[in-house]
């Protein structure tokens, strides 16, 4: 699907910024997630609610170049099955550019040389890629390469699938770098005018361009800008009449790592109408997001709580057993006696 995106730059930070292109965007897809769904028109298929046995699944560290090369294989195998003669040299280009593109790739985030030799749409994507294989410094250089990438970089499948793999990874500073390129990509920088474009979007008539911006908000939070504007545009959205409206603004709160969503998302977990709607809540409090370990841990009382809490339903149950789990790295099955115990000898402790 082509995607078409909104451009900003630094030089708008004084005065409204006025989107170029329409901004319907995809989400981030395939994050920390739950089984098999479909958000819907214009976005990618992402990964929802099984109702037992839950488990939030991370990508693979480093998928880009073996479904690449997979896609590209596929491609090939078909132009040669249906016989097309003009398909075929296209495929073996494609699959020729992925490998030439290999190569040129710098073997470390310190060969800053060869980074700087790059446009800047192959360095985004290089040092992306660097980062979430474990390359020491590729997440600094990320940082300080941000303001000349502005209006440079653009969202394409390799932007999509890197940061889908950063925002799963383990470690912290590999999502924040996600999270940094996938703004640098979005158009958006870093300042007042695009929040001020953001909010005004999320109050959007137009359904993709909205729940967008409500994904959009959180990584914009999450760097510090206007987090508490955002956190309580985001909070209002759980009320919104539409799940998709209300899954999004779940994501987006995750995503700005702010201490104070924690409670919003535990009642979310708690009272939302929508199955989805709460899992994702789940999610986010057991290992989506932006959350610290520390921070994590202040949802488990309440989580206790809702294991066996007879207002939930059985999937909601197992969700909160599921969550307990990944944030503590604790395995009691779904015994909420068992649970309690175990927490109260912390605390004796």
């Amino acid at each position: 699907m082509d995607i078409s995106q909104s451009r900003f730059s630094r030089h708008w930070a004084t005065r409204e910024a006025t989107p170029t292109a329409d901004p319907r965007l995809q989400p981030t897809p395939d994050y920390g997630t739950l089984g098999p769904g479909d958000l819907g028109p214009g976005f990618a298929t992402d990964l929802r609610g099984r109702e037992s046995n839950p488990v939030w699944v991370r990508q693979p560290a480093n998928p880009r170049r073996l479904v690449l090369i997979l896609a590209a294989g596929l491609g090939l195998l078909v132009a040669v099955l249906a016989g097309s003669v003009a398909s075929a040299p296209a495929a073996w280009s494609s699959l020729e550019n992925l490998f030439s593109v290999h190569e040129a790739l710098p073997a470390s985030a310190k060969d800053t040389r060869q980074l700087d030799r790059m446009k800047p749409q192959k360095q985004a994507e290089a040092l992306l890629e660097l980062a979430v294989g474990g390359s020491d410094g590729a997440a600094d250089q990320i940082s300080s390469r941000l303001d000349r990438w502005q209006g440079k970089v653009r969202w394409s499948p390799q932007i999509a699938t890197l940061t889908t793999a950063a925002l799963n990874s383990s470690d912290m500073r590999v999502r924040q770098s996600g999270i940094e390129v996938e703004l640098a990509a979005y158009g958006l920088a870093e300042n007042p005018a695009s929040l001020n474009y953001l909010l005004r979007t999320a109050a959007s008539s137009d359904h993709a361009r909205k729940v967008w911006a409500l994904w959009a908000l959180g990584l914009m939070a999450n760097r510090g800008v206007g987090t508490d504007r955002v956190v309580q545009t985001l909070t209002g959205h759980l009320k919104d009449a539409d799940e998709d409206s209300r899954r999004w603004a779940v994501e987006g709160l995750a995503l700005s790592g702010a201490t104070e969503t924690i409670e919003p998302l535990l009642q979310t977990m708690h009272d939302d109408v929508s199955p989805n709607v709460r899992e994702r809540a789940a999610g986010s409090l057991a290992e989506s997001g932006m959350f610290t370990l520390e921070q994590r841990m202040t949802a488990v009382p309440r989580l206790l709580s809702y294991t066996d809490d007879p207002s939930l339903d059985g999937r909601t149950h197992a969700w909160a057993f599921q969550a307990l789990s990944d944030i503590t790295h604790h395995h009691f099955g779904n015994d909420a006696s068992a649970w309690r115990n175990w927490y109260n000898s912390t605390k004796a402790g």
